[in-house]
Formats: structure tokens, C-alpha cells, sequence
């Protein structure tokens, strides 16, 4: 059994495939975390309670009758504030009482079959019933606020999903100021924090440290995740690499505020939280109510960050998206934007329709400028009916001459937004958030839409079907080009105003959900002015989401490096461009590590151009099972080496692999033997292109040539692939 309950001692382990979790109920049921790492078969850890040096400052519960045992320094499973833990604290309540003490005990457990889903926000879920479910109940006996935290451990993956229920039993209102997801305490700080931080069109730069006594921490206060930091963070021991040493990979399934916070106690002990961001938030639990946490995965790895990133990989393809689209093959797009923007008509869309059929692309995404009297982004977002100004025959008109073609059918919408100059904003001003009697701000010049709000859920929802369900349309880009400042809403009484955030995203979630829900078919892409909603939440509703507004195939390798470390290359929404630099062929390589498509004017290409086109399109047919669905390995890193970026995909039986090389600037050593990681060293591989057949074992551990392979030295901007398939 995955989860083991030893009732003499009191010790919960949890044994997922290459991973074991333990905690332990101890003296006056306080919960204690033990060990999180690689497995152990011993079933009594609890000496490992004890981690050090004893400070004296530390206040001591009389009724425990141990003098080494002080919450302010033991490992707690979700420590609370305020009772004599001075650290960061997972969950804060503020009773009736006007204080904030909050002290969780122990009362019950149940271990069961499955996992549960997470009302009204996205979940893993268990599909091949791999799954087990430990519910440990515990409870503040002052306030009567019952805590119960939950762990699913998956047999077929190293990963716990751990999320917390709290529950007011008591007979007065409460407040909730902080309540995480998970903690995570470790007995040594010998790990480098990894995580990604980045801008507009600059997404998911990777950055490595070492940990520092005190607390780091990275947070999004936006309203959305945003593109400053992605809700991800890694611990790799001080030596780990990609492929050896052990990592810690944590992440949060929330398209809201979050906060990854680690704390470093003066004894070099690290507590790890991870869960909604405490800042601006605050939420009323009347009696009888319940509040549900985000569901946070903690992912352990023996194989260094690339091993952690393989399991979030495929794990987040098997239990997280649920989408038909995840395991299912997705057309090859090309998207309007970049080949005319707002300038474009029926007409000129059924040009695009024809040249790229010509060229084997098998959707067309007409993009922003469809509706209303959208001719800028100055307008119309919120009024969703169809321009036939600029689409003369209509929607449904346009429609019928694509698939005429023999071309699919997609289209843009950016349902969160609203214009002032629109008829929705002059109909119903007040579904704007905003703070009354203070001026909006205006991003792009655009408001945020009250999501909070049914009715004004309900009005974007029916609009949307209004237009899905009369037109063939396969696929959606759900963008959102904004963040949230005075947040408030119209219909929240001042006391719940704190609520607003989450509330904002559990409306998105309704609203996405009940998209999804009603047409299944839609292969729903999602966009944030890029990869500023690139999080987990998104994919349990969109399998993938486009990664950058930066196409430039060059400043890409670090953007999509980094969101490899937590996201499935599945999901990363990746194009070719009319991007000055760079090669269409380098172009095409880059954009084959993601979901692949084209963003250009496909009138504008030359005859040699449009045959490396076709050329490409057969590329992504031939291997788009080994890209989706093989293991991804990062080689040469852009981030760490300023010549070279290297990568390479290997099918989950190692019978095949796709190799990579861009050269961002010529290195001054031509001649660099490269070891090919993810081989199996029993096999021989051929290289498809040369005939020369290789052991694994030598293309592993010896290497692979690279200083001459048949033509000149590779220049800026230049890319070679390699395909080797076992004989």
C-alpha cells in the first residue's frame, strides 16, 4: 500500500514510485513532519523529529513533558501562527476574540482509494485508479477551525499532491489570513533555490542560488500569475546537475496570487511554503462554512532538475489535463496576428486559408479584429458579435470558405477585458473593477471585467456560445492583456473585499469551465500578452498556452528552456515568425521544441521558402509523437553558455532520438564532442542522415562529433538536427 499508517508509533508513510513522505502524530497530537526524499523501507522515522541545536528562547507546551520538543523549532507538517512557532506560518485565523492565535491538533485520519476533486478549482485527478488519498483531520479547539489536509500519493510517478480544507465548526464568524497550501520543513540548507522570473516577451529566465539564512521568496500580486514569476520553484542539492543529484520540484495548480516563500532558521533549516500570496488577502468564514486551498505538487528527484522536469512533464499530461487535446494529435495552425494584425478582411483571410493548404497547415486562427468595431485595441473589447463590415459574408460565411479549403476554423477572444469605448462598458459600467470614486487605471486601454460577478459571467459566456455554437470553430486563444489594480467589487460588502482575488480567479475557472464543458471539441489555447498566465491551473483547461509574444528564435531558447522545467514541451505554444534573425530553418527547429505553427504572411514567402516550409510541416508529422509525448532532455543550456543551446528528445523505449543544436554566437572551439544523454547503452543508433551507426553507449558517455558533419561550420543564427533510430 502507498500510504502506511504505523499506529503504535503514530507514523504516516507515504511511498509514491522513487519517493517517501513520513510525518507523525507526537505527544498532545502534534503533527511533525519527518522526511520528504529518496525511499525508505524503515517504517519508524521519528527520530528524525530532532534537527539540532535547542534554543532555550523557545517556548515549551508543559503538557508534552519533553525538553527537547518546542514547535518554534520542530518540523511541522502545517505549522500555524502565533501559538510559539516563530517562523512562517501556513495557516493564520483571527477568532472572535480579535487574535490571531491559531494552534492545529491532531484529531482523525482516513486513508481511501482515489483522489478527490477540488471544488471549483483544478485539480490532478486519478485516471487509471494509481492513486491513494490520506485525509488528516486536525483542530484549533479555541476557534473550533478544523483543518484538514490532504495527501494523494500517485504509485506510477514521485509526486504528492497536497492541498488543505479549512472548515469553521465553531459558532462565530472567523478570518482567514493566510492559509498555504502545503509547508514543507527540511533538516539542512545545502540546496540552490531555482525558480523563473521574467517580463513582456523576456518569460521564464531560470535563476539558481544557494540558500541563504533568513527568507527568500518569490510572489505575484497581480491578480494573475503574471510574467514576473512563474508559480514554480525547485531545490537541487549544491552539486545536482540536469541529469544527476537530487531536486525538490514544487509547484502550484493557480492562476491567482501566489507565494513561494523559504525561511532558513538560524539552525540552517529550511521551511518551504507555497500557496495563495497572504498579501491582500483575507477571507470570512461564517459557521458551517469551508474554505478550500489550491492544490500544490511536490515532485522529488534522484536524476538531477531534468529528471524532476520529466516527471512534471508526463505527470502533467496524465493527471492534469484534461482536455481530449492532450493525448490526442492537434492540427497544425498558422495565426493571423503577426501576417496583419487589425488589417484584414474575409477575403484576405481566405487568402491566408489557401496558400497555407498549399503549404500542408491544416488551421487557420483568424486573431484580434473581429468583432464589434474593433479596428485598434483601443475598442469594442466586451461587445463579442461579428463585425460583417470587415467579414462581408459573416462569420459563418468565412467559416464555410476555409473548410471549403480543407482548412480548419479558429478564432481569438479575450473574454476577462472590456473597452470604456464599448457597448458593454456604456450598458453596464459597474462590471469594471474598480474602486469607487477613484479613477481606473487603463492598461492597454482596457479595463478588467467584475469575474467575481455571476451576471457578468453569465452575459460573457452567452455571448461566446452565442457565436461557438452557430459557427464550425475547432479552437480558441483565450488571451489577456492585462493585470488588476483597484481591485474591488461592486457587490462585495466592504468586510469581504479581501476575498476579491481568489474570488476573481474562481470566476475565471467557472467561466473556462463551463466553455470547456460545452464544447469539448475546442482545442482552447491560452495567452496572457504572451506567457503571462503560463501556470498549471491553465492546463487542467487549455493543453497548451502560448509561451512568448517574443517569436525571435534566439531570445526563445531561454524562454522555452525555462518553462521546461515545470511545463510539458506539449504545452508550449511555439511558432515561426517573420523575425528578422535568423533562418526559416532555425526558426522551424526552435519552434518544433513546443507546439509548433506559424505566425507570418504566408503570401509574402519565397519559392525556396515555401519548400522548407513543406518540409517542416512533414517534420512535425514524422515526429510529433517523440515531442509530445518522449522525454526532453536540456543539454547545453542558453541561459549558462553564451555560444551554443542544445536539446533532444528520446522516445519513452530509447529506440529513437532527435537531437538539436542552435548556435546563438559561433564558439571560438569548433571541435566539441557532446554526450548524448536518455540512450540506452545496450543499443545501436544510426544517424539517419550520415548512415553511421553508434552505440549508446559510446554516443553517452564518448560523445558525438559535432565539429564536422558534411557542410561548413555552423555561423550565428545556424542549426543542425540529428536523428538517431535504434537498429
Amino acid at each position: 500500500m502507498p500510504i502506511l499508517f504505523d499506529a503504535e508509533r503514530r507514523v504516516f508513510k507515504l511511498d509514491a514510485k522513487g519517493f517517501t513522505y513520513a510525518m507523525m502524530v507526537y505527544r498532545e497530537n502534534y503533527l511533525v513532519h519527518l522526511y520528504a526524499g529518496a525511499p525508505i523501507p524503515d517504517t519508524d522515522l521519528s527520530y528524525l523529529m530532532y534537527r539540532g541545536w535547542f534554543d532555550s528562547l523557545s517556548p515549551l507546551n508543559p503538557q508534552v513533558e519533553d525538553p527537547n520538543f518546542s514547535v518554534d523549532i520542530q518540523p511541522l507538517e502545517y505549522p500555524a501562527g502565533g501559538a510559539g512557532d516563530f517562523r512562517i506560518s501556513a495557516l493564520s485565523v483571527r477568532g472572535k476574540a480579535g487574535d490571531a492565535v491559531t494552534d492545529i491538533r491532531y484529531v482523525s485520519h482516513k486513508i481511501y482509494q482515489g483522489k478527490p476533486a477540488l471544488p471549483g478549482l483544478p485539480a490532478t485527478f486519478d485516471r487509471e485508479g494509481a492513486a491513494q488519498t490520506l485525509e488528516v483531520e486536525t483542530l484549533d479547539a479555541v476557534t473550533g477551525v478544523k483543518a484538514t489536509l490532504l495527501y494523494t500519493v500517485f504509485e506510477d510517478y514521485p509526486v504528492i499532491a497536497r492541498s488543505a480544507r479549512v472548515e469553521n465548526t465553531g459558532d462565530s464568524p472567523v478570518n482567514l489570513e493566510r492559509v498555504y497550501s502545503a509547508c514543507l520543513d527540511l533538516p539542512t540548507m545545502g540546496w540552490d533555490m531555482v525558480h523563473l522570473y521574467g517580463r513582456w516577451a523576456k518569460e521564464n529566465t531560470t535563476v539558481r542560488h544557494p540558500l541563504q539564512h533568513g527568507i527568500q521568496a518569490i510572489h505575484s500580486k497581480r491578480g494573475m500569475t503574471g510574467p514576473n514569476h512563474s508559480p514554480f520553484l525547485a531545490l537541487a542539492d549544491h552539486t545536482a546537475t540536469e541529469e544527476t543529484g537530487e531536486a525538490l520540484g514544487m509547484s502550484l495548480l493557480y492562476s491567482g496570487n501566489f507565494a513561494f516563500d523559504v525561511e532558513v532558521d538560524t539552525r540552517g533549516c529550511p521551511r518551504v511554503l507555497w500557496g495563495i500570496n497572504p498579501e491582500e488577502f483575507r477571507w470570512r468564514l461564517e459557521p458551517g462554512e469551508a474554505f478550500q486551498t489550491p492544490e500544490a505538487v511536490l515532485v522529488y528527484s534522484a536524476n538531477g532538475l531534468g529528471g524532476m522536469s520529466r516527471t512534471f512533464h508526463h505527470f502533467y499530461l496524465d493527471h492534469l489535463c484534461r482536455s481530449q487535446w492532450a493525448k490526442k494529435k492537434r492540427p497544425l495552425l498558422i495565426n493571423s496576428w503577426e501576417a496583419a494584425y487589425f488589417d484584414f478582411d474575409d477575403d484576405k483571410l481566405v487568402e491566408f486559408a489557401k496558400e497555407a493548404k498549399a503549404l500542408g497547415i491544416e488551421m487557420l486562427v483568424m486573431d484580434d479584429g473581429w468583432f464589434g468595431n474593433r479596428c485598434d485595441d483601443h475598442r469594442a473589447l466586451g461587445d463579442w458579435w461579428v463585425n460583417e463590415e470587415k467579414l462581408k459574408g459573416g462569420l459563418s460565411s468565412l467559416i464555410q470558405r476555409v473548410n471549403d479549403l480543407g482548412v480548419q476554423f479558429g478564432i481569438w477572444y479575450e473574454p476577462e477585458m472590456i473597452n470604456p469605448d464599448s457597448d458593454l462598458y456604456r450598458a453596464h459600467p459597474d462590471w469594471a473593477i474598480g474602486v469607487q470614486g477613484r479613477e481606473h487605471s487603463l492598461s492597454r486601454h482596457q479595463c478588467v471585467l467584475d469575474m467575481t460577478r455571476q451576471d457578468v459571467r453569465d452575459n460573457i459566456f452567452q455571448q461566446m456560445a452565442d457565436v461557438i455554437s452557430q459557427n464550425n470553430i475547432a479552437y480558441i486563444k483565450w488571451d489577456c492583456n492585462r493585470h488588476i489594480s483597484e481591485a474591488a467589487s461592486a457587490q462585495l460588502p466592504p468586510e469581504r473585499q479581501g476575498e476579491f482575488f481568489h474570488r476573481y480567479v474562481l470566476g475565471v475557472y467557472d467561466l473556462m469551465d463551463r466553455i470547456t464543458t460545452a464544447f469539448p471539441h475546442i482545442l482552447l489555447e491560452n495567452c496572457s500578452s504572451g506567457g503571462g498566465r503560463f501556470d498549471p491551473g491553465m492546463l487542467y483547461y487549455s493543453p497548451q498556452i502560448w509561451a512568448s509574444d517574443c517569436t525571435d528564435p534566439i531570445e526563445r531558447l531561454s524562454i522555452q528552456f525555462g518553462a521546461s522545467l515545470c511545463y510539458p514541451i506539449a504545452s508550449l505554444g511555439a511558432h515561426v515568425s517573420a523575425s528578422p534573425r535568423a533562418g526559416l530553418e532555425t526558426k522551424g527547429r526552435v519552434a518544433l521544441c513546443g507546439t509548433f505553427g506559424y505566425e507570418l504572411d504566408p503570401r509574402k514567402l519565397t519559392e525556396e521558402e515555401r519548400e522548407m516550409v513543406k518540409a517542416q510541416v512533414a517534420d512535425y508529422h514524422k515526429y510529433y509523437d517523440l515531442i509530445h509525448y518522449g522525454d526532453f532532455y536540456r543539454i547545453t543550456s542558453p541561459t549558462e553558455d553564451p555560444f551554443l543551446c542544445d536539446w533532444a528528445f528520446v522516445s519513452p523505449d530509447k529506440t529513437e532520438m532527435l537531437f538539436t543544436r542552435v548556435v546563438m554566437r559561433r564558439p571560438p572551439n569548433v571541435y566539441q564532442p557532446l554526450r548524448l544523454p536518455g540512450l540506452d547503452p545496450e543499443k545501436f543508433y544510426t544517424d539517419e542522415d550520415t548512415g553511421k551507426v553508434y552505440s549508446g553507449a559510446l554516443l553517452q558517455h564518448g560523445g558525438l562529433d559535432l565539429s564536422s558533419y558534411g557542410r561548413n561550420e555552423l555561423s550565428d543564427g545556424d542549426s543542425l538536427v540529428k536523428h538517431f533510430v535504434a537498429r
